[in-house]
């Protein structure tokens, strides 16, 4: 087996010509032979006993050479893809044969789609914005509302008319041209009012209005609503049955403690918060930051990227998410005509994020040619011992289920982003 020639023809196609001799192609239809003569019937013989040359006489010479040419195809292509030192990133394609037989092997002609040639811009001294790490009081004063939302508990009000903030409980019902539409009606709803949950203008109109009391409420569908109500006016019939008021917890030393057992005081809590806080921010800057550097060394790059690698790309982000899904008890299918998504739709909202991610990845490995940067065999085992914690495992299963050198790779690509994060200048 071996590569007779190799031409670019195009930008990132190749077309090679490989040959696979005649005693190894020969073999090959020896191996074909043994390996089916069992289900072949031949007039004459008991099944499983005709000799190759007789089955090859009477169903022809050809009988074993497409399961031979399977056999030696891939070792037969490979070996000529790392003879013309091509790096392939797809299955080849405009497969030909223009010879096939044993007395003079096979010759086949096919077009190869490679790793696309990068030319880099700028990649050391980066100039990116760093986000603010330090948790100022306006962010703890936030967390500190949030928490008390999370404790705050709902009063029922008998002296007043709803206000906007409480959480009014009505039946309704909406009415198009004095037709009720279908979805438009509930009972006993909570709705809390300023919340967004009803189209624009329906929660101001509630409030004002008291328990007990029908009133009407006047609004305009959205353009952007569904098709058959988008633009258009309605009325909704209301009635409110309860009024509750959120009641938030004093800001104390006894609120602290609540929600904290690790605290004694306000203070204390606030101190901590700070930490938290200004710990998140720190790892949202530096995540920012990356990505903010990673973006301008490709905005900067150059090549032409094949349209295969997007793709593949985009299988993976897909097969990503459906194992998300499934992991939540929801396969993708379902997922789909819940959202009311073809698949194709679906694919299409991943379509940027897919090329993107491919030019990224382009752009480290060049990178990491240029400056040798390479995983010692020290760093992939301590890669592997993090995976087999990670996963209760031992070494060897991780080494058995992941390649090491995708392992390396994984590796690889961290040290480049460490690289041109380490060099970028903070502005």
């Amino acid at each position: 087996m071996a590569l007779k020639s190799c031409n670019k023809v195009d930008t990132n196609t190749y077309e090679i010509e490989v040959t696979v001799d005649a005693a190894t192609f020969t073999d090959a239809t020896k191996q074909a032979y043994l390996k089916q003569r069992k289900t072949i019937t031949v007039p004459g013989f008991r099944k499983g006993k005709a000799t190759q040359g007789m089955i090859e006489k009477v169903y022809g010479e050809n009988a074993f050479y497409e399961d031979a040419l399977e056999l030696v195809y891939p070792d037969a292509v490979q070996s000529a893809i790392d003879e013309a030192g091509l790096k392939v990133v797809d299955q080849p394609f405009d497969l030909t044969i223009p010879v096939m037989n044993k007395a003079d092997g096979v010759e086949m002609k096919m077009k190869l789609t490679t790793y696309p040639e990068v030319k880099l811009g700028e990649y050391k001294g980066v100039e990116a914005t760093y986000g603010e790490t330090e948790a100022s009081d306006e962010d703890i004063d936030n967390e500190l509302k949030s928490m008390q939302e999370r404790n705050s508990r709902l009063i029922t009000v008998e002296d007043r008319a709803a206000e906007m903030g409480d959480t009014a409980e009505i039946d309704f019902e909406g009415f198009v041209d004095g037709e009720a539409f279908e979805g438009g009606k509930g009972e006993n709803f909570p709705l809390e009012l300023g919340s967004g949950q009803f189209i624009p203008g329906f929660e101001e109109q509630v409030a004002g209005h008291s328990v007990d009391e029908e009133f009407d409420v006047n609004v305009t569908f959205p353009e952007e609503y569904a098709e058959e109500l988008a633009g258009k006016d309605a009325v909704f019939k209301c009635k409110i049955h309860e009024i509750k008021h959120k009641e938030l917890p004093e800001l104390d030393d006894e609120f602290a403690k609540d929600v904290d057992d690790e605290v004694d005081t306000l203070d204390e809590l606030k101190e901590k918060l700070k930490k938290e806080i200004s710990e998140r921010k720190e790892k949202d800057a530096k995540r920012d930051f990356e990505n903010a550097v990673l973006e301008k060394i490709i905005d900067d790059m150059e090549a032409e990227v094949p349209e295969c690698m997007n793709e593949q790309k985009l299988d993976e982000i897909v097969q990503d998410n459906a194992y998300r899904l499934q992991m939540q008890g929801l396969d993708l299918n379902t997922y789909l005509q819940y959202m009311g998504q073809s698949m194709d739709d679906f694919r299409a909202t991943f379509s940027d994020l897919a090329k993107k991610q491919v030019k990224v990845q382009l752009a480290l490995d060049e990178i990491a040619k240029l400056e040798s940067i390479e995983a010692s065999e020290e760093e992939i085992d301590e890669e592997v011992n993090k995976l087999a914690e990670q996963y209760s495992m031992e070494a060897e299963q991780i080494k058995a289920a992941v390649p090491l050198e995708n392992i390396s790779a994984d590796i690889v690509t961290r040290k480049a982003i460490d690289f041109v994060v380490d060099a970028a200048k903070k502005a």
